[in-house]
């Protein structure tokens, strides 16, 4: 049986302390917080004042240190997304940040500042959609996983099974993990997408999962972490399960998709597209045999999809990719590149089959996890694809859904759900039900990583690439611009504080935030308005005569050009960049 942690909680407010009660039936347990002291102790519902102030809550996200001092993040609203394997799973929709400190009176006008701009970092992270949870069940694992496990893995808590690439809360757990007595309030919570389906094909109704763990090593937005860390981490990691249930047996298929594993990057400096630049002075061997190696050791065998462009500024990472691989000379490791824009222009969308078909004898060998109702495991997933492409989002997951298709072809025909000779393709309820679920899953992704909705989302959904995509496409593409250039150093700024890459410190010193912007980041934009707004204005105001009216418009249409050449020269500058964490600065 799993140690479980507590379903309802009640808080309990006091001036001197915190108290959250279990409501769960027959439990007796209150975790006491000492607002002064910050102390957490395990009491029982004896010691909670009847003056207290008494408020549901449905779990503990974690504890927070701000230049205010510390604060207790809980979960206030809860929705059902449903049922695993009997297990109730919940999509946390609400949160509340609330301080050990009843005053900011003892701050100074610019702390007070400071831990307004920490608090809207962490809301900012919370308001991300994604974030799911379960009280008796370990969502962090794949079936297959859970399925391999020792007897003393059932004895732990919940927080210390998980897997920790997709505990999001666990650097706001550390002080609740650190007292094992206090673990059934600890609720591990994901980051991600998990959708679930009752569906009917030939009258049998089956259950059909999608979970999308994303990883909380090197986690960050689109432009700022890209390829690796020295621990082998890849940005923008997420393990994706599909899940099928039908009476009694279980069956999962298993993809990755992660960041072009080596030392590179992409920041903006204004452009539509930065160019990405390969970091020259690193050893990339070493960490990029770190990833692969632990990858290995999860996974099994590995295939890499590398999508990226074969020609123009992608092009040098191809090479890159493709020639690690081959000095890294290992049997586990397969390599296959596919040109998705190239193969797929003119909207030849049917073109993907290419690739699905050249892979498909690997598939067959990796295979998948199956339990039948008997409970025997009769098979195992022995390797997987990892696929990438240059944010791991928008072609990735078209290929994605692609593969996982063929894969529950094959279960649903094992497990007699589709008869012999049926395609899953011509099951036309459930072909719906399916790509509007991964195109969900696309944009999930998309808002974590690049802040808005994933592109070519029509295509998943429709099987069709649209003209009305295109522009929706067009659409995203500009809020993306606009958000990496313009509000992404604070998205950045504030995934590190959450995850504990960044900390506030007790001392009263100043934080990394007082960083002030130099002249130019507010007189150059202001030169360039002023001069074009002229440039207009002498154009709509004609003088005495047109060679006047002539030469009035080229100076000011001069002034604004070279303003805007300087701006776009230094765009690195006018960014907003993240300022508590240098990631490794690649040149």
């Amino acid at each position: 049986t799993l140690t479980v942690v507590y379903e309802t909680d009640n808080l309990h407010t006091t001036p001197e302390k915190f108290f959250i009660e279990a409501c769960d039936e027959g439990a007796d347990a209150v975790l006491a917080i000492d607002r002064v002291s910050n102390e957490m102790t395990l009491t029982g519902k004896i010691d909670i004042p009847p003056s207290a102030v008494t408020r549901p809550i449905c779990g503990i996200m974690g504890t927070v240190r701000l230049v205010a001092g510390m604060y207790l993040i809980v979960i206030t609203r809860k929705r059902n997304v449903g049922s695993l394997l009997g297990h109730a799973v919940w999509k946390a929709v609400d949160f509340d940040v609330i301080s050990y400190k009843k005053t900011v009176l003892h701050l100074s006008e610019i702390q007070s500042q400071e831990n307004k701009t920490f608090l809207s970092m962490i809301n900012n992270v919370l308001m991300t959609d994604g974030f799911y949870f379960c009280t008796d069940y370990d969502l962090t694992h794949t079936l297959q996983r859970l399925a391999n496990t020792s007897p003393d893995f059932q004895e732990m808590s919940l927080l210390e099974r998980a897997d920790q690439r997709f505990v999001w809360n666990g650097n706001l757990l550390r002080e609740l993990a650190a007292q094992p007595e206090l673990h059934k309030f600890a609720l591990p919570v994901v980051h991600g997408f998990i959708v679930m389906k009752p569906c009917r094909i030939n009258g049998k109704i089956f259950e059909w999962i999608l979970i999308s763990r994303r990883s909380c090593f090197r986690a960050g937005v689109r432009y700022y972490v890209r390829g690796i860390d020295s621990e082998g981490h890849a940005a923008n990691f997420v393990e994706t399960e599909q899940i099928v249930l039908y009476e009694g047996a279980k069956a999962s298929f298993i993809q990755t998709r992660g960041s072009i594993p080596f030392y590179w990057s992409q920041r903006p400096n204004l452009k539509y597209k930065p160019k990405p630049v390969i970091n020259k002075t690193t050893n990339h061997m070493d960490g990029f045999q770190r990833h692969f190696d632990s990858q290995f050791l999860i996974y099994g065998k590995q295939t890499i999809l590398n999508l990226v462009n074969q020609k123009g500024s992608e092009k040098p990472l191809e090479q890159a990719f493709a020639k690690m691989v081959s000095g890294m000379n290992n049997g586990m490791l397969n390599y296959v590149a596919f040109d998705f824009h190239k193969e797929c222009s003119h909207m030849r969308w049917d073109r993907l089959q290419i690739l699905v078909d050249d892979v498909a004898e690997t598939q067959d060998q990796y295979s998948y996890f199956m339990v039948n109702p008997e409970g025997k495991t009769v098979a195992q997933q022995r390797g997987l694809f990892r696929s990438n492409c240059m944010d791991c989002l928008d072609r990735t997951n078209v290929i994605q859904s692609l593969l996982a298709r063929r894969s529950l072809q094959s279960q649903l025909q094992r497990m007699g759900v589709l008869n012999v000779g049926q395609r899953v393709e011509e099951q036309v309820e459930f072909e719906k039900i399916y790509k509007n679920a991964w195109a969900d899953n696309a944009n999930a992704c998309a808002v974590q990583y690049a802040g808005t909705g994933a592109l070519k989302t029509d295509f998943t959904r429709t099987g069709k690439r649209t003209r009305w995509g295109l522009l929706m496409d067009g659409w995203n593409s500009m809020i993306r611009y606009y958000k990496n250039n313009f509000s992404d150093g604070f998205r950045q700024d504030s995934i590190d504080l959450f995850l504990g890459n960044f900390a506030v410190d007790e001392s009263d010193g100043p934080t990394p935030l007082r960083v002030q912007k130099d002249w130019k980041f507010l007189t150059l934009p202001i030169i360039m308005l002023v001069a074009f707004s002229m440039c207009i204005v002498c154009l709509l105001m004609a003088g005495d005569t047109w060679t006047e009216t002539l030469a009035y418009v080229l100076f000011w249409g001069a002034a604004s050009a070279i303003t805007a050449t300087i701006i776009l020269f230094n765009g690195q500058d006018f960014v907003d960049a993240p300022k508590l964490v240098h990631k490794e600065k690649l040149d």
